[in-house]
């Protein structure tokens, strides 16, 4: 069943050159039109209920105004939305605060706004001054508060009752560290009992923790719908300023292979050896392996950057470089020359299934140039053999002393 349809949504706004052909408008509003910028064009998708969903796109992209319309901030201009159950949002923030306000003050002004009944308010209000920690802060002006503040006191509102659908809007990029992992620990007991969540977020290491699927958007139209880790690395592929050819694969195991770039220059050949040059997929906690790339100029270039990263079974990037940053950059390479790269790694990693993922760039990002970009290039699975048990995601080297005090 699902929480939220989404059905054929557009928006778009008229702007007109001037106040004065605004109000002329009002008595003739097709002459004094100047023009119509559409924001969002003809958006499909559906949230089951329990699925958490992120948003990604690039700033303009539309992503924002999903939410407002969602949230009934803002109506469509053409479709509809349908929510069956109760939302409630974090959009721009601060949004419906005055400054002027106490935060005590604020929160019972907003929960009176959400709906909550008057006999709850004061447990609320309890719950917000508890939750978002600022001490005597709480009654005193808005005006006063930092942004980080603010932040607070806006995710502990919005989350003081759970909600069968939490939006938040980039909130959760500012505060200070020891909070936002505190909201992120509150999100996901939320989860857990059963909330949806819609995230927008620059932050894809968020994206991946809280959301199974992803929405892309680019240009106010919906490009992808899927899999966050087949979505974010379809977006990373349309980042770069070249031209670049996507393409998706799919595998044996199931999983989406994303390949894409301008071509200048190609890999022709990877493997996953072990410190013998023996091919392997399964390795122990600390072996050395090494990751051997062959490429190939196809076109003219003017520099050559090999980068890579090691990612766990969510997508998390657990290890990553390139030759820029190790200062190996190959300058000016011939047209039809092979080069063959040798990765190195002791892997001192938990136990589990990891990618590795392959970039062919210019600089120290594919931002610029992307010539070749394999996400998944290779598998391996990682087992322990060797080690005394362990949890986590890295081994490290541990010894504990005991003394008879």
């Amino acid at each position: 069943m699902n929480i939220l349809e989404v059905n054929n949504i557009s928006k778009s706004y008229i702007t007109y050159s001037s106040e004065l052909e605004r109000i002329k408008s009002w008595f003739s509003r097709n002459k004094f039109q100047k023009k119509r910028n559409l924001i969002l064009n003809n958006i499909n998708f559906t949230v089951p209920r329990g699925e958490s969903i992120g948003i990604i796109g690039k700033n303009g992209a539309g992503k924002s105004t999903i939410l407002k319309l969602i949230t009934g901030v803002n109506e469509p201009s053409q479709g509809e939305i349908r929510v069956f159950g109760k939302i409630s949002s974090i959009l721009e923030l601060g949004i419906g605060f005055n400054d002027e306000l106490t935060g005590r003050q604020n929160t019972t002004y907003t929960a009176g706004l959400m709906g909550i009944d008057e006999d709850k308010i004061q447990k609320v209000i309890s719950i917000v001054e508890e939750f978002s920690e600022i001490g005597t802060y709480f009654d005193k002006p808005l005006r006063i508060y930092s942004t980080g503040m603010k932040m607070r006191i806006a995710f502990s509102i919005a989350t003081a009752i759970r909600p069968e659908i939490l939006i938040i809007d980039e909130i959760l990029s500012v505060g200070d560290a020891y909070f936002v992992n505190k909201c992120f620990k509150k999100i996901k007991d939320f989860q857990n009992q059963g909330t949806s969540i819609i995230l927008v977020s620059h932050d894809f290491q968020a994206i991946k923790m809280l959301c199974s699927k992803t929405i892309l958007i680019d240009n106010g139209s919906l490009i992808k719908y899927g899999n966050t880790e087949e979505v974010i690395d379809h977006y990373n592929a349309l980042l770069s300023e070249t031209k670049s050819k996507i393409e998706f694969n799919e595998l044996e195991n199931f999983k989406v292979q994303t390949v894409s770039g301008s071509g200048e220059v190609i890999i022709e050949e990877v493997n996953f050896t072990d410190k013998n040059n023996e091919l392997v997929e399964t390795i122990n906690v600390g072996d050395s392996v090494k990751i051997n790339v062959g490429v190939k100029i196809v076109d003219q270039i003017d520099s050559l950057v090999l980068g890579f990263s090691i990612k766990d079974r969510f997508g998390q990037v657990i290890f990553g470089t390139n030759t820029w940053h190790t200062s190996q950059v190959i300058t000016s390479p011939q047209v039809g020359k092979s080069y063959s790269f040798c990765i190195k790694l002791e892997m001192s990693v938990g136990v589990g299934t990891y990618t590795v993922q392959l970039a062919l760039v210019d600089k120290d990002t594919h931002l610029t140039k992307n010539y070749h970009w394999i996400d998944m290039a290779v598998f391996f699975e990682v087992i322990n053999n060797k080690k005394s048990f362990f949890i986590g995601n890295s081994w490290l080297k541990n010894k504990i002393e005991i003394k008879n005090v």
